[in-house]
């Protein structure tokens, strides 16, 4: 049978504004995303319902342009309910590989709903009994001046192996780059086999986290809609993000995120501890 051409391939890319943070960083240029994530993080917005309802709706966006980018695509050949009376009726072309194998990972408190969002969309779309959802549960650890140290762990429910999946980490405020590093690490070097593909699916990242997450773990793929580099000098901003990435500057005296939003996870869990 022959397969229609137009569906044969797919050269799906993610729109992206422009950067010199590498190859493996991917700031998406959407404007929709762009509203609603200045929607979340305006001081107007300040609880649930509609934090959640935002967030939801940025996930959603953001894994259907991740999705359709990263997971691998395969033939597919599905007869349509007209086929009964035409035999042509079978659509014959390109689909995500419903085989493939992905885990989620959660990281308490902000990255879970994410999470959830992830695996729910990735259960739609391929076999659920190989899509998995690990938790994480971490905080940042800072010093006396306050300033952010590295991560501790408290608890994990983690699935034994990674071998041949694809680990997607959402979490939505990229700051420094420490907790997502730490959990990265764990997925890289402390489970049974080598994962096919690391990403990290933010709605906000910083200068300070790209260079954190590009220097430690060079081949993991960061998807953001913005990249916050408030704090940097006047004509630093004017200039293409990247191209002076050593005086950009997006991080306060306490690691805070400039523009930012704020406690995204206080926010989500209406817990403030």
């Amino acid at each position: 049978m022959a397969v229609e051409s137009a569906y044969a391939t797919s050269r799906y890319r993610a729109p992206e504004i422009e950067h010199r943070y590498g190859e493996h960083v991917h700031l998406i240029d959407d404007p929709v995303a762009w509203t609603l994530l200045a929607r979340l993080c305006a001081r107007e917005t300040t609880g649930q319902p509609e934090v959640g309802r935002l967030v939801r709706s940025l996930y959603e966006m953001m894994c259907r342009t991740v999705f359709a980018a990263e997971l691998p695509r395969g033939r597919v050949d599905v007869p349509t309910r007209m086929v009964s009376s035409s035999p042509q009726a079978v659509y014959r072309g390109v689909a995500l590989a419903r085989a493939t194998k992905v885990v989620t990972v959660g990281i308490a408190r902000a990255g879970t709903t994410p999470s959830q969002i992830c695996y729910e969309q990735l259960n739609e779309l391929l076999d659920p009994s190989l899509v998995r959802q690990d938790h994480l549960f971490m905080s940042r650890t800072t010093n006396e001046a306050g300033e952010v140290t590295g991560a501790t762990w408290h608890d994990a429910k983690i699935g034994r192996d990674v071998d041949d999946r694809i680990v997607i980490l959402p979490d939505p405020m990229g700051a420094t780059g420490s907790s997502m590093s730490s959990a990265i690490r764990h997925y890289e070097t402390a489970l049974s086999g080598k994962p096919k593909k690391i990403m990290a699916l933010n709605l906000i990242v910083t200068p300070e986290y790209l260079r954190t997450i590009t220097q430690n773990h060079p081949a993991v793929e960061v998807y953001a809609f913005r990249i916050d580099r408030g704090l940097s000098p006047a004509d630093v901003l004017a200039t293409v993000p990247g191209a002076r990435w050593d005086e950009e500057r997006g991080l306060d005296s306490h690691q805070y995120i400039v523009p930012g939003a704020g406690g995204v996870g206080e926010l989500l869990n209406n817990a403030w501890v």
